[in-house]
């Protein structure tokens, strides 16, 4: 859930009940701040990364409790903020050192959990690794630490005609370390994929304090792709302190249109109809009517308050965008759309998406909470699945506003509740997982780009069988045989790396060449 804004309820913590579980999860909704770490550790730390960047102070603390899902707050025991690789490895092996759990953070946007703090454990803040170390444009690639934020790389080769095509909604303020983390996608993945497919190495730190790199400025390194491995590990195998992306030419044009219905199922049928016709749009986003009012009031776009809209975009040659862009309207025309306008310069095209990408805060100017949810459903099922969720919306006596990128059935609906009416809260909880669950039932995933984190980890359990479930947990274990790294996340209960007769559990610089020993 993004940060409440001024106008929003700010609740006290409830109890402090350490008993409490999310269902079938491992996290409290809070959990009292931990007792003072011993002063010849926080030397230690100082030593390490400077006085200044050792934050201890329970005020301060607070400030980490959360991540974008500010339901569940979690008091960190010290939060450290290194600027190198080098100092990343000093304060795991000094952490690992005092048995103190490792969490890594980023910008902390996340909106699963993936970033909130285990209880008493050492957070890494990665906010003051934000330099650009490399840039090789021959070679079309840029290496970066990972408190880069996105919308800075696309920044600093926008004036030799590069970008970065990986656009999270929240591109502007999350870092590339998360990105790497959840495996972040965004409106133009349809077209040009997730963070996976734009990521050739990193260099990051293991559970033991080793600098080991994997991957790097070529496009297929031989070996185990390791890297598949890592980017979306959640930081359960390793903290990411540097990360080689692939960067793009900037296409020719880009064409955008914007296009009203009178309800999802129209908007539904117009997406399956453009995508089953051969174009490839780079970007085709879906809104329905909470969405666009709440787009409105925080944007000012002059959008009609109809039953759903379209927003797509297509790149590419001139003539390629010309012909493509024509076709998508005529089949959108054919689907039933009311309105269809066309942006009359760069400037109208920009404030359209805007409107889009403002979607999941503008929500609060129509609701004091809402929980954010992140599931994949195959597009033909888009209008009946959110007939569903509408339903399930009547049954709870909720109101869900719906903004998704729809070209990859990645659905994103915002269950709305006021927290200051008893029991809503828990209503809200339990109708996300009742959509997660529609999910599944229609051959999909319970998260598209979000990550599991401690907000889905209940129902992987639903999606995945227990076989499944203990290979990952394996793989998991060659990287952090201890279970030191972001403890309690993705995992519905928690599995331990004890040995079991027949299986090998490697150092995770034994599995491949690839990683490089440092």
């Amino acid at each position: 859930m993004p940060p409440r804004t001024e106008s929003q309820d700010r609740r006290a913590p409830p109890p402090h009940d350490l008993d409490e579980q999310k269902p079938g999860g491992t996290q409290a909704h809070f959990e009292s701040p931990s007792k003072r770490l011993p002063a010849e550790v926080i030397a230690r730390f100082c030593a390490a990364v400077g006085e200044e960047n050792v934050i201890r102070e329970p005020e301060d603390l607070r400030v980490y409790e959360a991540d974008g899902l500010a339901t569940y707050r979690v008091t960190p025991g010290v939060v450290l903020l290194p600027a190198t690789s080098e100092e990343v490895s000093q304060v795991v092996k000094i952490a690992r050192a005092a048995g103190l759990p490792i969490v890594a953070r980023g910008a902390g946007t996340g909106l699963s959990g993936g970033a909130m703090p285990v209880a008493g454990c050492a957070l890494i803040g990665l906010s003051r690794m934000k330099k650009f170390l490399e840039v090789d444009l021959r070679n079309a690639f840029v290496r970066v630490q990972p408190g880069v934020t996105n919308l800075d790389v696309s920044k600093h080769i926008a004036a030799d005609g590069w970008y970065y095509a990986p656009d999270p909604s929240s591109q502007s303020v999350c870092t590339i370390g998360g990105n790497v983390a959840e495996n972040s996608g965004g409106a133009h993945c349809l077209k040009y994929g997730f963070t996976v497919n734009h990521v050739l190495g990193v260099r990051m730190v293991l559970s033991d304090g080793e600098i080991v790199t994997i991957g790097g400025p070529t496009l297929d390194e031989p070996g185990y792709d390791l890297l598949g491995v890592v980017v979306g590990s959640e930081g359960l195998l390793g903290v990411v302190t540097e990360v080689v992306l692939r960067i793009l030419r900037k296409p020719e044009a880009t064409r955008t249109f914007f296009a009203t219905f009178p309800s999802n199922e129209e908007a539904g049928n117009a997406v399956s109809a453009i995508i089953a016709s051969g174009i490839v749009p780079a970007a085709i986003e879906m809104m329905d009517t909470l969405a666009i009012v709440a787009a409105k009031a925080a944007t000012g776009v002059d959008w009609p308050e109809v039953g759903s809209a379209l927003l797509m975009d297509v790149d590419g040659p001139l003539a390629e965008c010309e012909h493509t862009s024509q076709r998508a309207i005529e089949l959108a025309r054919q689907c039933g759309a009311m309105e269809i306008r066309v942006p009359r310069d760069t400037a109208e095209r920009e404030l359209m998406w805007k409107g889009r990408k403002s979607a999941f805060a503008a929500v609060g100017r129509i609701s004091r909470n809402y929980l954010v949810q992140d599931g994949v459903i195959p597009r033909k099922e888009i209008a009946r699945v959110l007939k569903e969720i509408s339903d399930l919306g009547t049954k709870y006596g909720l109101r869900v506003a719906n903004v998704f990128h729809a070209g990859d059935g990645n659905l994103h609906p915002l269950v709305l509740f006021d927290a200051r009416v008893p029991g809503e809260e828990k209503k809200a909880e339990e109708m996300s997982g009742d959509i997660l669950r529609i999910c599944i039932r229609y051959g999909g995933s319970i998260t598209g780009e979000h990550g599991v984190g401690s907000d889905k980890s209940a129902y992987l359990g639903e999606m995945f069988s227990e076989p499944d479930l203990e290979a990952m947990a394996q793989v998991r274990c060659a990287f952090d045989p201890d279970n030191v790294l972001n403890p309690g996340k993705v995992f519905p209960t928690p599995r331990l790396c004890g040995d079991k007769p027949g299986i090998y559990k490697p150092h995770a610089a034994e599995l491949s060449g690839q990683a490089e020993r440092v």
